[in-house]
């Protein structure tokens, strides 16, 4: 006989069990220092930085850690921009809504120098470091709202080919003023910068843009042209202006292209539709037809890929430092889970297999980060010729790794995983993005082969950083010997065999250049279990196949995160 009491079953067997009792569930992630639980980051400032930056991301750190900045995430997420192509009265509006927890979220980024102000430091000041930092800080929060602030701060360096332009959009641009509302820029103190290059004939072929630019005087700065055509993928569209590349009369040029003209009219720039697209859903990418858009011209008729390679050197840079942010969310949040969750007689974090798992997480995430934090280090010494191979080695190689990192680290939390506010399946959606933004795969593999050959600089900077982890263990000196040997090869191949063989290269260059950094700056028992699966004949096997004990994998965990 069963009888059904209000919320409880009462049976032959068995009496009173309340069916709403909650046990063994894992209590909020909230409340915590992103920044001052990773180590990395921590160790970073004081090994590359300035120490004064400390106090600042600590208070970041904390916001982004709070149950105020996870409810902007989750607002921003589930109630997505909406976009207005005409005002009332039928005259083109092309407004983009956002809800005000995106606002927040921007406006955090901007407030805290997310955007372009290293550009305005000096040199070696360890500016672009403190803003890498803070953006895989706060990027863990939301990464929707990062886009706009890497388009932002890339902006800067290809704006520098025309100082009229840069003295003009920069200082605004680097600014730590948030003014969402649309008015021209010359009235405002702070501003956000786009970009439109893919077209829908090319994606990464910009050289095949077909969209026309023609001189003429009109009501911007400097020489003015008027631009027509249809660019197939932007993002950020309330932006105050945009990097354009079109088709001059001689050649593929580029053009800054504002959003609102002085006199406070609208530039022509009618959004046909917003993309329904993978990943995160606060951030607006769209279609653009330009008909008649002023912009000003930016180089030389012809140099637009020239022009912006700064930039895409830049978004690179950014794309490495959000995977890296994404594993370090996806780590946390798994770590976080199986402490607290038990299973089969035991909490998850204390079964040996699920500790494999977790210490692999953890050394591929401070893998990543460690070489990102190491590349904003170059960018801070204006070290050039290593950033030219480097960043599009790392970009391939971290962004590659990602998607597989989170999928693993979902699966620590099982059918909780994929529910949507445990947060793990938003980052998984997101986890592909960056291996495409600013080239896929093969375009940074190319780009890889183009130094190799051309560039004889990168490769001698390529070694000398290498160099410095020589004889600290000899599995990394053989790892860099034939990593060097490869390249070397690589210089003087066939083109076709080259690029039959491009992507081992690249995978080999990035991961011996994270292992000489984590043999040099990681805890020993990291640095350890990093090598002993990352390099030889180790690589290509699934997450948790580790060959070190259940106590060096606990230890690597603890030191991965402690909360």
């Amino acid at each position: 006989m069963t009888r059904v009491t209000g919320v409880t079953i009462e049976t032959k067997y068995h009496r009173r069990v309340g069916t709403h009792d909650v046990t063994n569930q894992v209590p909020p992630f909230t409340g915590y220092d992103v920044f001052g639980t990773d180590h990395v980051l921590v160790d970073a400032v004081a090994r590359w930085g300035d120490p004064a930056d400390a106090t600042a991301l600590h208070e970041l750190g904390t916001l982004a850690g709070s149950t105020t900045a996870q409810a902007w995430a989750d607002d921003a997420e589930r109630q997505p921009p909406r976009l207005r192509t005409h005002r009332p009265t039928g005259e083109r509006a092309d407004q983009v809504d956002y809800h005000p927890a995106y606002h927040s979220l921007l406006g955090t980024a901007v407030a805290n120098g997310l955007t372009a102000e290293p550009w305005t430091r000096p040199s070696g000041s360890g500016a672009h470091l403190r803003r890498a930092i803070g953006f895989v800080v706060w990027s863990q929060v939301e990464a929707g709202h990062g886009c706009p602030a890497p388009m932002t701060y890339a902006a800067a360096p290809a704006l520098d080919h025309d100082p009229d332009l840069a003295a003009r959009w920069v200082p605004r641009l680097a600014s730590r003023d948030y003014e969402p509302e649309r008015r021209p820029v010359a009235d405002k103190d702070g501003a956000l910068c786009g970009m439109g290059m893919t077209e829908k004939q090319g994606g990464s072929d910009v050289r095949t843009n077909s969209t026309l630019a023609v001189a003429g005087a009109g009501p911007v700065p400097g020489a003015a042209y008027r631009l027509t055509g249809h660019k197939w993928f932007c993002s950020a569209p309330m932006s105050d202006g945009f990097l354009m590349l079109a088709q001059a009369p001689g050649g593929l040029t580029c053009f800054v292209v504002p959003r609102v003209l002085d006199d406070g009219s609208l530039n022509p720039f009618a959004i046909q539709r917003l993309k329904d697209k993978l990943g995160n859903r606060s951030n607006a990418s769209y279609e653009v037809e330009l008909d008649g858009t002023w912009g000003s011209r930016l180089c030389d008729e012809g140099r637009g890929v020239r022009t912006i390679i700064d930039m895409v050197a830049a978004t690179r840079l950014d794309c490495v430092l959000g995977s890296a942010a994404t594993m370090r969310a996806a780590l946390t949040r798994a770590v976080h889970h199986t402490r607290h969750r038990s299973a089969f007689g035991a909490v998850l974090v204390d079964q040996p297999l699920m500790r494999a798992v977790l210490a692999d997480l953890a050394v591929e995430s401070e893998a990543a980060t460690l070489l990102g934090m190491r590349l904003a280090h170059a960018v801070d010494q204006g070290e050039s010729a290593f950033l030219r191979l480097a960043v599009a080695a790392a970009k391939f190689w971290v962004c590659k790794r990602t998607p597989p990192m989170v999928a693993e680290a979902l699966e620590c939390l099982g059918g909780n995983g994929y529910v949507e506010e445990n947060g793990l399946a938003r980052l998984y959606r997101e986890a592909p993005l960056n291996s495409v933004w600013e080239g896929s795969g093969n375009v940074n593999a190319l780009d890889v082969l183009r130094a190799v050959g051309r560039e004889p600089l990168a490769v001698e900077a390529l070694d000398k950083e290498l160099a410095q982890a020589r004889g600290l263990d000899r599995r990394v000196d053989a790892a860099v010997e034939g990593t060097l040997t490869a390249v070397r090869a690589v210089a003087s191949a066939d083109l076709v065999q080259a690029q039959l063989g491009a992507r081992r290269l690249v995978q080999d260059i990035a991961v011996a250049l994270q292992a000489a950094l984590v043999v040099q700056y990681s805890p020993s028992v990291v640095a350890e279990t990093f090598l002993a699966s990352r390099l030889g004949d180790a690589d290509g096997r699934v997450f948790g196949t580790l060959s070190v004990g259940s106590a060096a994998a606990k230890e690597v965990v603890d030191l991965a995160f402690a909360d």
